[in-house]
């Protein structure tokens, strides 16, 4: 993946159109809530085992999957966020509390550990 590539591609299709006036933290945070929603709502009443058929092969599915991730990437440009120091941080962090000794297979919250 060309994280550069696809974060250029998503800056110049929004300037195109003039619509970093509309990007501002909160409504960027409130975006990628309602395009999360509308990704659970494929979901739906579908089984576990259902679920990884319709991830696999519902084009619903990839279209809010890139809804969230345009937004994502949004959200990290305006609130000045290195995506890539943050997030191997938090996993330096969560696995500090989810110390595979500890962890592996339990799905218990890292207090309950």
């Amino acid at each position: 993946m060309d994280y550069e590539k696809i974060r250029d591609a998503i800056l110049d299709f929004r300037e195109k159109r003039d619509w970093k006036q509309f990007h501002n933290p909160k409504d960027l945070a409130t975006a990628i809530a309602i395009e999360a929603a509308e990704l659970q709502e494929v979901f739906l009443w579908k089984s576990q085992q259902d679920s990884y058929e319709i991830g696999k092969n519902d084009p619903h599915v990839k279209e809010e999957f890139s809804d969230i991730f345009n937004f994502m990437v949004l959200f990290a440009e305006e609130c000045w966020i290195d995506i890539e120091k943050e997030v191997l941080a938090k996993l330096e962090k969560n696995g500090q509390k989810y110390s595979v000794d500890k962890a592996k297979g339990k799905s218990d919250k890292y207090d309950k550990l």
